[in-house]
């Protein structure tokens, strides 16, 4: 240890120590990637309010806001089929643009389901180009590979929306989107590939079936059982929408939970993004099983999803984190933002308590952390615990200053932003400063793949053109022979 380079910070307030209770005049001292020590601090202390760093527990790592293409206030089921209108760029610069937004919005864990690659040269190479890019930036990361064999248009067969298509737009929508898959053993033999191609110490790689509906039964039975037989995580998505409730009902008479139950995929080693429109019996189950639950709850909006039963989820005893999922409410990365409605969604009507804000803060800071990193450690200020903190600004979150005996939590619940931010510190290594990234040029990455972007764009008109008959052919679907309920 005498050789660890230390730094003492001192803090007038501290919230997520290892009581969980806020506290004032705190000193803490990191020795290399570790918090030494906790104590009283003198006083003189820094205006600043010291929390464990935000953990995005959901999001695709995506470098462009979907609402530049053209696809704001899409349901799910059509805005899913826009992104195709983002053209591949270099996934090293992409991948800074995403970690860079998220750690600059006081996020510095982040899951990335990898949903959508760049294709420009074979996964494992490109996977270790995101895993390059993170550690230049210097988030921990949870990367999972993208996993699907079915539905690519619809929760059902692709023929019918094909056919209710102009010719040309019919032509065009099976060029994108009908291709063959491949088997669920070269699927699970791509993600061992990405592992020994990009894992390492903060970039744990994982199993990514994209949800049930994408997944046939042979695939999540082999991807449950490598995740058994290998200790590595899964990360899907579940019961996002309405019509994904519809079409587990229909196509899971006995319980579409109790099949993924039966073939062992419900553990500790399971995130599920979103539950929307699960029910009291089936968030017992995935409770009962330590399934960890992301809730995300600004894109469920955006995406007009609906509302998580969060507090049903809290009630019984469900694992739950929060996750951005590349929507954040002002359609940018500010965890913070996103964190205070969550809370205000979910804590109870009148005086009766839904999640409390200390419940809710343990699922920001502490809750998500395996779920991304597969390590069962941080999300405290603590002595040994990881050197993973947020800084905020004091003095300018509290502007008004009429009280010394306010109680942090409800000035960080009530107006804490990304422009709070004083300083981001992962594994003792300060990666934001007043705002600025430290390890990258985020300005100059940005300009770069937007450059790259603007080019691509060009060559994606006929699938812009074929996008407005895709999508009504898309809804006619589902509100005519296949209604949601």
């Amino acid at each position: 240890m005498a050789n660890t380079p230390t730094r003492t910070l001192t803090c007038a307030h501290l919230v997520g120590g290892e009581d969980g209770a806020p506290t004032t005049a705190r000193q803490i001292t990191l020795a290399g990637g570790t918090i030494a020590s906790v104590g009283a601090a003198g006083t003189a202390v820094e205006p600043l309010l010291a929390l464990p760093v935000l953990v995005n527990a959901h999001d695709h790592g995506r470098a462009v806001r979907t609402s530049s293409i053209g696809a704001a206030g899409k349901p799910l089921e059509s805005w899913l089929h826009y992104l195709a209108l983002v053209p591949s760029v270099d996934p090293y610069l992409a991948a800074v643009v995403a970690f860079g937004n998220s750690a600059r919005g006081g996020a510095g864990v982040v899951m990335m389901h990898y949903t959508r690659t760049q294709g420009l040269t074979d996964l494992p190479t490109e996977a270790a180009e995101v895993a390059r890019a993170a550690r230049d930036v210097g988030v921990r990361v949870g990367f999972a590979v993208s996993m699907k064999d079915r539905n690519p248009l619809v929760y059902g067969p692709s023929e019918p929306v094909l056919a209710a298509l102009p010719a040309d737009a019919r032509a065009e929508i099976a060029r994108r989107f009908i291709r063959p898959a491949l088997t669920p053993r070269e699927q699970i033999a791509l993600v061992d590939a990405v592992a020994e191609a990009a894992a390492g110490k903060n970039f744990d790689v994982q199993y990514g079936p994209n949800g049930v509906q994408w997944c046939s039964e042979p695939l999540m039975e082999a991807i449950a059982e490598a995740s058994q037989r290998t200790g590595r995580r899964v990360h899907m998505h579940l019961l996002e929408t309405r019509y994904q409730r519809a079409w587990l009902d229909t196509t899971y008479p006995d319980g579409g939970l109790r099949f993924l139950d039966q073939i062992g995929l419900l553990s500790p080693r399971l995130t599920v993004a979103h539950g929307v429109w699960a029910r009291p019996d089936e968030l017992s189950l995935l409770a009962e099983r330590g399934v960890t639950i992301s809730v995300n709850t600004a894109s469920n909006l955006h995406l007009r999803s609906g509302i998580a039963p969060a507090i049903r989820m809290k009630q019984s005893g469900c694992r739950i984190a929060l996750g951005i999922d590349g929507r954040a409410l002002d359609d940018d990365d500010d965890a913070l933002r996103d964190l205070r409605l969550a809370q205000l969604l979910h804590r109870g009507t009148g005086f009766a308590t839904g999640i409390s804000p200390r419940d809710m803060l343990r699922a920001a800071f502490a809750d998500g952390r395996f779920a991304v990193t597969n390590i069962a450690d941080g999300g405290t200020i603590a002595a040994g615990a990881p050197a993973d903190l947020l800084l905020l600004d004091w003095a300018a979150l509290d502007d008004d200053h009429l009280r010394d005996d306010l109680d942090p939590v409800d000035l960080l619940i009530s107006r804490a932003t990304a422009r709070h931010i004083s300083e981001v510190i992962v594994g003792g290594r300060s990666i934001v400063k007043d705002g600025r990234v430290r390890g990258v040029d985020l300005d100059a990455a940005r300009r770069e793949v937007l450059a790259q972007m603007r080019t691509g764009m060009a060559a994606n008109g006929a699938l812009a053109a074929a996008l407005p008959a895709l999508e009504r052919a898309i809804a006619n679907w589902f509100a005519g022979e296949h209604p949601c309920c």
